[in-house]
């Protein structure tokens, strides 16, 4: 035995499967291992073997994971392991993102308890502030991964804004801005005046409110006989101190006469233009429509048709400025709303107040309300020709994104997300990638005295540039960080050592699958595609796995606010529930939101959160990864996946106590003799491994964990364990042996194939498992994670033995039935009478006799009349044997019948009552529907048996 402990393989298991007594080991072993490096091929000496690259999307540093991680994390893990153990070089690269926005809000909170701001502290001393967090966070976030199990590679692990990813983001922004791609504007963005900071579109969640329309009366400078002035209705009466013009459109009978004159605004007493534009809607309101190009993206678009001005009325913390009449500046934009609304009302040119529902923009961080804002900022030109010199000159950083899906390259899983892609693409607006914050990558842009901009890779060739261009004096950084997504988006080539152009990044890039949720196919998906191939030439990865969101039982979102988070690890290792409030209502400002949570947590697990497992956690994932599709999220299905563990743990102890003493027993093949049951379960293994084969291809992660769940409890354990043990007590030698081996081979085999879903317990089993099943060397045992992944062999597919298994455990399952109708107890043996093929039914005998609890079978060529119930399963009839005293069986069968017929009558009485089918709710009345016709089928059965007894 290759086995050096004195005690044995069954031993050396405990009872009980406790995920907590192997999952840190596990993990840490095989870490020491290196059984994750990429660049090794297993179960091949070709140097050129294929490569499988995953990168794992970055999570933010901006605390620890949530369920949606461990849901990508299963699916990444899951497919790097299977690639790995098939002879791929697996590259599974994970990292960190610094995540401009959302961790120096976390960081600026943690300083809001102290009162401290993070001006007090000065840029230098914040973002020192920032990478102590980073290093708090990032530690956590790579201890959670490992906690899931996930086999990265993690000498490759990167941060964001390490050294080489920063000259990497350096490198392609000057690229981009000497290609004429990257420009600086004063154009109108969304702005977060709580944050201080431009945000792009996506950060940006239009939420349903219910306001106000104000409907203003502008005074014509020259009013006609029939007409004083003209109507305009708006949501944001304090905007119109930056209006520039009215506008109708240039079809409306109505105000035709009046294009090219003016209007008096009102409160400002500036006269400002009557235009006509076909962005007007004629029957909307008054068909007449304010311009205010400085606050709105609409009416920016028409001003730079008209050429109008653009008035800009707000700080940057969005209180009106010195545009704006004295007696308004230095109100906040909410309070000169009110003071606005009443002095127009006061000077009579208040027409109306309506009731009206608007979407307001809100930042998805702050929860503020967004504003147009003019502002400097940077801008990567999306639909602009690339120059001559560039990788695709002619055309756009767009136009190349959308060909490589188009084309093929990119294949989107499901494919109907390439549409959502393509959308979002074809209507496209240059991108914003200048923030207003102090962490982040600085733009790598420097001020000359005299105004001038110098785009350099950093502060000494910024020197030089000004030098040769005869610059003279101080140059000033541009005090702006890029984009969050600016840099992502460079991940999938800047973390194998671009812009120099390494081995590894001849051989990783393209990566195989990204695997994200639907939520950052703009933000990310399409960004990474435009600047891999505008860099690189390259796609960054050749398939796209979208999956779902994982959300709570009830289908919401899982969100801090709502209190319905759940820490991965805390299903992993358990938490009681006051530990579990403290952790949902923990930051929470509102006492009545906390409270809220609070009683809702108590509610829902009065017991707190059992421990789970990874393992469990996985499964579960797993098997709710259907394509594209959200997760409601139901801790009941953790349960019966750990239910499941433990079935494949005990089955593993069966197994040892049954096959380990005659190890090394695989040299007697000659002698092995095969039952139609042992050819049958090997028979649905094949089946099993092609199940599994065909749907990692296809990305169903759900169908993989339900195959192996179906085959594991239902045909391995319940039938074929039962059935292996009839044939090792009952077995001669030969038969006795290819049960034996039967039993250890198809176990190996799930345990390798059940390996990528549930990596800790199939790797605790199978090392001793695979010592039983096959002599090793301790090379060739180091871990079931470099073993040769099961391949299907279609010649021990074996119809006929699945044809002849599949009519026993009809038989079995006929004779428990009638065992149940006649009120056996699970220890009373009796006889069995059975008409049918007799080969057959004797080949069955011992089956039958262990798995139905028969005392004995007996083959009739016609079945004796004894009143007994009978069942018929195929062309074979089952009847058992029992001593059956008539004349109390009939009075229970008579009381059965009189207690069911007045149950029917009472559910009669209530349906054919109009007023209880009416008024009564639909389920109360579908569950009395339901209840009648459970009582007349058992009437049927009762009345059937008193037939039978007669």
């Amino acid at each position: 035995m290759t086995n050096s402990s004195n005690t044995s393989l069954l031993d050396q298991l405990a009872k009980s499967f406790e995920p907590k007594d192997i999952e840190g080991p596990r993990y840490a072993q095989w870490e020491q291992a290196g059984l994750f490096r990429s660049g090794q091929h297993v179960h091949t000496t070709n140097d050129n073997a294929p490569t499988f690259v995953i990168q794992c999307p970055p999570p933010n540093v901006t605390g620890t994971l949530h369920m949606g991680h461990a849901f990508n994390q299963t699916i990444m893990d899951g497919l790097a392991r299977y690639h790995r153990m098939k002879g791929y070089d697996t590259a599974f690269i994970p990292g960190t993102d610094h995540a401009g926005i959302a961790t120096q809000i976390v960081v600026e909170r943690q300083l809001d308890e102290e009162n401290i701001s993070r001006h007090d502290l000065g840029r230098e001393k914040f973002v020192e502030k920032v990478w102590e967090w980073k290093e708090q966070s990032g530690n956590a976030i790579t201890k959670q991964i490992r906690r899931l199990g996930a086999s990265c590679d993690w000498e490759r692990e990167y941060f964001t804004m390490d050294e080489n990813l920063t000259r990497g983001v350096a490198e392609t922004f000057v690229r981009l801005y000497e290609q004429g791609l990257i420009y600086r504007g004063k154009r109108l963005v969304n702005w977060d005046p709580v944050l201080g900071t431009a945000v792009s579109d996506l950060e940006v969640e239009s939420v349903e409110e219910q306001g106000h329309l104000w409907e203003i009366r502008y005074p014509l400078t020259q009013p006609t006989n029939d007409l004083t002035h003209l109507v305009v209705a708006t949501t944001r009466p304090e905007t119109m101190l930056g209006d520039v013009a009215v506008m109708v459109h240039p079809d409306d009978e109505r105000y035709q006469h009046l294009i090219g004159q003016t209007v008096t605004l009102p409160l400002v007493g500036r006269e400002i233009p009557i235009i006509a534009d076909d962005y007007v809607d004629k029957s909307f309101g008054t068909g007449v429509v304010k311009v205010t190009p400085a606050h709105d993206f609409n009416d920016y678009a028409v001003g730079e048709r008209h050429g109008l001005d653009k008035i800009s009325i707000l700080t940057l913390d969005a209180k009106i400025n010195e545009n704006a009449p004295e007696k308004y500046q230095g109100l906040d934009r909410f309070e000169a709303r009110k003071q606005i609304v009443a002095d127009l009302e006061a000077i009579g040119a208040l027409q109306a107040i309506k009731p009206h529902t608007l979407m307001v923009p809100r930042g998805d961080r702050t929860n503020t309300v967004i504003e147009p804002m003019l502002t400097d900022q940077w801008f990567v030109a999306m639909s602009k020709p690339a120059p001559a010199d560039s990788l695709h000159p002619g055309k756009s950083i767009t136009e190349v994104a959308l060909e490589v899906v188009a084309n093929g390259q990119i294949k989107f899983v499901p494919e109907n997300w390439t549409n959502t892609y393509n959308q979002w693409l074809n209507n496209i607006q240059d991108w914003c990638i200048s923030r207003q914050l102090w962490w982040g990558h600085q733009i790598p842009a420097w001020y000359a005295e005299n105004g001038e901009i110098i785009v350099a890779r950093d502060e000494n060739e910024a020197k030089q540039k000004a030098a040769a261009a005869g610059i003279q004096g101080e140059l000033r950084r541009d005090e702006d960080v890029l984009d969050t997504w600016f840099s992502s988006a460079l991940v999938p080539f800047t973390d194998l050592g671009w812009p120099e152009q390494t081995p590894d990044l001849a051989k990783y890039l393209p990566s195989s699958v990204l695997v994200t949720g639907f939520d950052i196919i703009f933000f990310w998906v399409a960004r990474m595609v435009m600047m891999s191939m505008h860099m690189t030439g390259q796609v960054p990865f050749h398939t796209v796995y979208v999956h779902g969101l994982v959300c709570d039982m009830e289908g919401k979102k899982m969100s801090k606010s709502r209190g319905n988070t759940i820490d991965p690890v805390d299903l992993i290792d358990g938490i009681d529930v006051e530990s579990l409030v403290k952790k949902r209502t923990f930051g929470l400002m509102n006492p009545k939101q906390a409270d809220s949570i609070a009683k809702r947590t108590r509610k829902d697990f009065p017991d707190g959160v059992p421990a789970y497992g990874t393992d469990a956690l996985r499964f579960t994932m797993a098997a709710y990864a259907t394509l594209g599709r959200n997760i409601n999220f139901d801790l009941k299905r953790c349960e019966g996946y750990r239910n499941f563990n433990n079935k494949l743990w005990n089955a593993t102890r069966f197994v040892l106590m049954n096959t380990e003493a005659q190890e090394p027993f695989m040299q007697f093949c000659a002698l092995t003799e095969y039952s139609t049951v042992d050819k049958w379960i090997r028979s649905q293994l094949q089946r099993l491994i092609q199940t599994v084969e065909r749907n990692f291809a296809e990305y169903r992660f759900d169908n993989i964990a339900n195959a192996i769940y179906h085959f594991v409890w239902d045909e391995y354990c319940d039938w074929y364990l039962e059935m292996a043990k009839v044939q090792i007590q009952q077995g001669n030698p030969a038969q006795k042996l290819a049960t034996q081996r039967t039993l250890i081979e198809v176990l190996e085999t799930v345990l390798r194939l059940a390996h990528p879903i549930i990596p800790y317990i199939t790797e605790e089993l199978w090392q001793k498992v695979s010592l039983v099943a096959a002599k090793r060397t301790a090379e060739e045992n180091l871990s079931i994670s470099v073993q040769p992944y099961p391949e299907p062999n279609p010649s021990l597919i074996d119809e006929k033995a699945e044809k002849q298994v599949a009519e026993l455990k009809a038989q079995v399952d006929a004779i428990r039935a009638l065992r149940s109708e006649m009120g056996l107890s699970p220890s009373e043996r009796v006889p069995l009478f059975a008409q049918g093929d007799a080969t057959m039914l004797e080949q069955n005998r011992p089956y039958l006799m262990a798995l139905a609890k028969m005392s004995e079978v007996e083959l009739h060529e016609q079945l004796p009349d004894l009143g007994a119930p009978v069942q018929v399963v195929g062309t074979t009839q089952l009847m058992l044997h029992v001593e059956i005293d008539v004349e109390a069986e009939t009075a229970r069968l008579n009381k059965e019948i009189e207690r069911l017929n007045n149950e029917i009558a009472k559910a009669n009485g209530k349906l054919s009552n109009p007023n209880f089918v009416e008024r009564a709710p639909a389920a109360v009345v579908e569950q009395e529907r339901e209840r009648l016709a459970s009582f007349t089928q058992t009437l049927s059965k009762v009345q059937e048996q008193l037939a039978r007894l007669k």
